[in-house]
């Protein structure tokens, strides 16, 4: 697709929570060369109120439509996570780019479907793990590269946030999020910290958890409130993730830290809080400094050039990051195996902890 002047891009989902099938077309609008040339859901009022209010002239209540009508270049897919499989499949099979949304797979065998799919097509597939692209991430992984952290060895992350009411509206999420213990949705801790130790995977995990305390609206339990994971990596590195979405609480967001031999670096945990930094080669001091502070100095080039342009918002920068893999002006950084490294994790303490926390291997697509 090199020189191509216009890269024609699908949207479905669109009518997702949180607003969110709205944002992802206003980032894909702020990358040239996308024009959002269709949008789909399967709720037709939502589809039709959809595409009014983003201008868009082809709307579909049915993927597989949308795949063979529209003249698509490529599909950003927003979709529950137990539908991103099949719909990637569905578009690589037809030669479409697809941009998903987290988390790959819901499943090791879909995991093992998915490269197999990518291996067959002529395609792009780049997993949109948008929190490596915030700013305090880019930052660190700036400091990382030149090695203002010494050597990373250890980091540790979490997602907590009560989504008991967000399960009753979005109902996918019943099951996939807040129904099984372990893991479900780590990606965004992952794609951060995997950034910060390059060319570093997870191969093994364990897992445990809090045991059940909730009940939803019908009297039926969730799975373990708050799940833990515990990780090893390819180069000996410690990493340890907690994913909780049940228990009740004003919550925590999405939070990581990074400790390294000659700096560490600590995201906020409650809202009016700096993102703390402390490094050695300032001084013997303990004392944290505001990462803020240091941003000028670190962050590099191509953000500030984002930030310039009004385009510095993770989902756009990922958008750009896509549009330099299809047309290879740059190398995809989340393609298939990058996808599972941040995916497979998750999946496999599942497993762990249905076993009582025993430690299981983590599977390399690379080799399958």
């Amino acid at each position: 697709m090199a020189g191509k002047s216009e890269i024609k891009f699908g949207v479905v989902g669109v009518c997702g929570g949180y607003g969110r099938g709205g944002h992802l077309v206003s980032s894909l609008r702020k990358t040239s060369p996308i024009q959002v040339h269709a949008v789909c859901d399967v709720d037709p009022e939502r589809m039709a109120r959809a595409q009014t209010d983003y201008g868009i002239e082809d709307g579909y209540c049915d993927f597989d439509e949308m795949l063979d009508k529209a003249g698509l270049d490529a599909v950003l897919i927003a979709t529950p996570m137990h539908l991103h499989v099949p719909q990637s499949i569905a578009a690589l099979e037809r030669g479409i780019h697809v941009l998903c949304e987290v988390t790959a797979a819901v499943a090791v065998d879909e995991c093992k479907d998915l490269v197999a799919a990518c291996k067959a097509s002529d395609a792009v597939y780049m997993m949109g793990a948008n929190y490596m692209y915030g700013e305090a991430a880019v930052a660190v992984a700036e400091m990382v590269r030149r090695g203002v952290f010494g050597t990373p060895y250890y980091a540790e992350g979490g997602y907590v946030a009560d989504a008991k009411g967000l399960a009753e509206t979005t109902p996918w999420r019943r099951k996939w999020q807040l129904g099984i213990s372990g893991i479900t949705y780590g990606s965004h801790n992952l794609s951060a910290i995997l950034g910060w130790m390059p060319g570093e995977r997870i191969v093994s995990v364990c897992c445990s958890g809090t045991g059940q305390h909730y009940r939803d609206p019908r009297g039926d339990a969730y799975a373990d409130d708050s799940s833990t994971m515990l990780c090893k990596t390819s180069g000996g590195c410690q990493i340890v993730i907690r994913s909780d979405f049940i228990s009740s609480g004003p919550g925590m967001g999405v939070y990581n830290l990074l400790q390294g031999t000659e700096g560490v670096y600590a995201s906020r945990r409650f809202r009016g809080e700096p993102n703390r930094l402390w490094l050695q080669s300032e001084g013997e001091s303990p004392a944290w400094s505001d990462l803020h502070e240091h941003k000028d100095e670190f962050l590099p080039d191509w953000w500030k050039e984002a930030v310039s342009e009004d385009r510095a918002d993770p989902d756009s920068l990922q958008a750009r990051a896509f549009v330099d893999a299809i047309l290879g002006n740059a190398p995809n950084p989340v393609d298939v195996h990058r996808s599972l490294d941040l995916t497979l994790p998750g999946l496999v303490s599942q497993l762990s902890i249905q076993e009582g926390g025993c430690w299981m291997e983590v599977p390399d697509s690379r080799l399958w």
